[in-house]
C-alpha cells in the first residue's frame, strides 16, 4: 500500500511550500455560498511529490489578484477549456490526450486529485493541462478576461440532494451569466451528473437562460458525446442504478455579455 500524508490537519509550515495554497483567495473577497468543500485529505506520496516537483510550471492558485494571459500560461494560443471540478482527473488527462490541440484549465480543490492530475500529465507528456486551485466564480470573474474560454465542462458536480442545500448548486442562473461573459461565441458548455433532480434544474437554467441554446436537436437531454470518457464514479453510479444525463449548450454569438462593473 503507499504511503500517504495527511494535510487535513493545520500545520506550522506548508506541506508543500511550492505547492497549491490552503486558501489562495483567503479573504479578499466578498463571503458568500460556496458551491464546494475543500478536501485536502489524505495525499500520497507520488501525489505530494508531483505537487513538489510540477505545481510551480502547471499549477495556478485562484487568487483573484490578476488577470490571466492565457497564451502566457499554456505557452501556446491554442483555444482553452475551463473544466470546473475533475477529481482524480483520470478523465481529464484522456480528453487533454485525445485532443492535443485544446488547453484544458482544470479547476479543484481536492489536493489529492489535483496531485494525481500533474502525476498523469507527466507521464502521458501532456503539455496542455493547467490544475487550478481554488474558486472557479473568483477565476471566472476577476482572473479571466471576456471572450477567452472556447469551452466549459462540468462534470458530476456536487448535487447537494437537501433541500435546503439546493441554493449551493453551481449551476445558477447567476453562475451561467457570469461563464457567459468569459465564453466565446460559439463556446460549448457541457454538463453532465448522475442526480435526476439536479439534471432537471441544469436543464431548466440553461434553456431559460437567453446566452445558451441547446444542441441537442429538439431539446432535452443529449446522449454521452465521444470525447467525454466514462469515469470511474461515473461506472459506479450506474451500478447503483443512477442515470447519467449529459447537457450540451453552445453559447448564443450573439446575445448581450457586457463585462460590467457589477460582475467584475
Amino acid at each position: 500500500m503507499s504511503e500517504s500524508i495527511d494535510v487535513s490537519a493545520p500545520a506550522k509550515t506548508p506541506r508543500f511550500p511550492d505547492g497549491p495554497a490552503a486558501d489562495p483567495a483567503g479573504s479578499h473577497f466578498e463571503r458568500r455560498i460556496r458551491s464546494f468543500q475543500p478536501r485536502r485529505s489524505r495525499v500520497t506520496t507520488g501525489q505530494a511529490e508531483a505537487l513538489r516537483r510540477l505545481w510551480p510550471a502547471w499549477g495556478l492558485d485562484i487568487d483573484g489578484h490578476c488577470v490571466l494571459d492565457l497564451a502566457e500560461l499554456f505557452g501556446n494560443d491554442r483555444p482553452t477549456v475551463l473544466e470546473i471540478g475533475f477529481g482524480m482527473g483520470e478523465a481529464t488527462a484522456a480528453m487533454a490526450a485525445a485532443d492535443p490541440e485544446t488547453n484544458i484549465l482544470a479547476v479543484d480543490v481536492h489536493t489529492p486529485g489535483q496531485g494525481n492530475l500533474l502525476n498523469l500529465a507527466e507521464a502521458r507528456g501532456l503539455n496542455n493541462i493547467r490544475v487550478g486551485n481554488g474558486d472557479a466564480i473568483i477565476l471566472l470573474r476577476e482572473m479571466l478576461p471576456p471572450d477567452s474560454l472556447a469551452g466549459l465542462r462540468v462534470y458530476f458536480p456536487d448535487p447537494w440532494p437537501k433541500k435546503r442545500h439546493h441554493k449551493r448548486r453551481l449551476i445558477q442562473p447567476e453562475f451561467l451569466t457570469l461563464a457567459a461573459t468569459r465564453l466565446r461565441p460559439g463556446a460549448l458548455v457541457h454538463c453532465a451528473t448522475d442526480w435526476e433532480p439536479y439534471a432537471e434544474q441544469m436543464l431548466e437554467v440553461l434553456t431559460a437562460h437567453p446566452g445558451f441554446a441547446n444542441e441537442h436537436p429538439g431539446g432535452g437531454f443529449a446522449p454521452r458525446p465521444d470525447f467525454r470518457p466514462r469515469t470511474r464514479f461515473e461506472g459506479q453510479g450506474l451500478e447503483k442504478g443512477h442515470v447519467v444525463n449529459d447537457l450540451l449548450f453552445r453559447r448564443v454569438p450573439h446575445a448581450d455579455h457586457r463585462d460590467t462593473e457589477e460582475q467584475r
